[in-house]
């Protein structure tokens, strides 16, 4: 089985109390592929410019990410610059963002990506999604990620597009403001009558929660006691479900809970370092005994 995700590569200017890294390897899809090649072969979607470097296209290469579907145009790659304070790690402040590329991008899937069963819709204009969503033939399992920015502006075709997903993704805040609802159930039963079966409301620290209308769960985070970078968290806690859940081809109670602990054991690696230092080099040994750990905070 094998995994399709849109969304942006970028090029991430990020400053944290631990440190300040500069044009480094960021985006959606490209956190969300790192965390879900561990499981399953990923197909990737996105746009860049001819300014984007070249060693970064060679990792995403060598982490054996199809990027036969990532355009390259004239013009400057997406960029975004932000900066997260000591007293607050969750919530980062955007600084600059320069669209580049994105302007005007029209997605394009190879010939032999369409038939690609499974697919994710990183963060990106929910337009660009659904033009993705309609060049495939017959997608089984689709996941949806969106953010506050097209919550505000582009609700409508954020919503049209939500009836048309499996499995819809956002954090507590996302869902409060989508829903209007503060409290989380509720919020997650009025995500639930937009059309996803399936609803993961992410809640940083403090752990996720699934919601359909036949099961209802919630986990932990793993504790870290060190956040370098919280930045594409969500997106490798996507790429970990959706990596498991096309690697073994089943959507039930059991595999769900299961795609939820390894997507969030592989997040907890990625703010333990900058951009992509520590899921890079990740092995599946290293998230088994970790998330050996994590379940150990659950059972009793």
């Amino acid at each position: 089985m094998s995994l399709l995700v849109l969304g942006t590569v970028a090029l991430d200017n990020v400053k944290t109390p631990h440190g300040e890294r500069r044009d480094m390897l960021g985006g959606s899809a490209t956190h969300f592929a790192m965390s879900a090649r561990l499981f399953t072969e990923v197909h990737l979607v996105a746009v860049i410019g001819k300014d984007f470097p070249e060693q970064h296209m060679k990792l995403l290469k060598k982490m054996k990410i199809d990027v036969s579907s990532v355009k390259v145009q004239d013009g400057k790659s997406f960029r975004w610059e932000g900066e997260y304070k000591k007293e607050d790690l969750n919530s980062a402040l955007t600084l600059a963002t320069e669209l580049g590329v994105l302007v005007g991008f029209d997605p394009h899937v190879a010939q032999h990506q369409r038939g690609i069963s499974n697919v994710f819709l990183a963060n990106i204009d929910p337009d660009i999604q659904m033009g993705l969503l309609s060049m495939m033939k017959k997608p089984k399992l689709i996941g949806l990620d969106s953010m506050n920015l097209w919550i505000t502006h582009k609700k409508p075709s954020l919503l049209n597009l939500m009836k048309k997903v499996n499995l819809f993704v956002a954090n507590d805040g996302e869902a409060k403001a989508l829903t209007g609802e503060q409290n989380l159930i509720k919020a997650a039963k009025a995500l639930r009558s937009f059309g996803p079966e399936m609803i993961i409301i992410k809640k940083g620290e403090h752990g996720v929660l699934f919601y359909s209308d036949k099961v209802k769960f919630s986990f932990p985070a793993f504790p870290i006691d060190e956040v370098k970078d919280p930045t594409g968290a969500g997106d490798t806690f996507a790429g970990g479900v959706m990596g498991y859940l096309t690697k073994v081809n089943k959507v039930n109670e059991k595999t769900l809970k299961a795609a939820i602990i390894y997507g969030t054991t592989i997040a907890s690696f990625n703010v333990e370092g900058f951009g992509n230092e520590k899921t890079a080099p990740l092995t599946m040994a290293k998230v088994e005994k970790r998330k050996k750990e994590l379940l150990s905070f659950i059972t009793y």
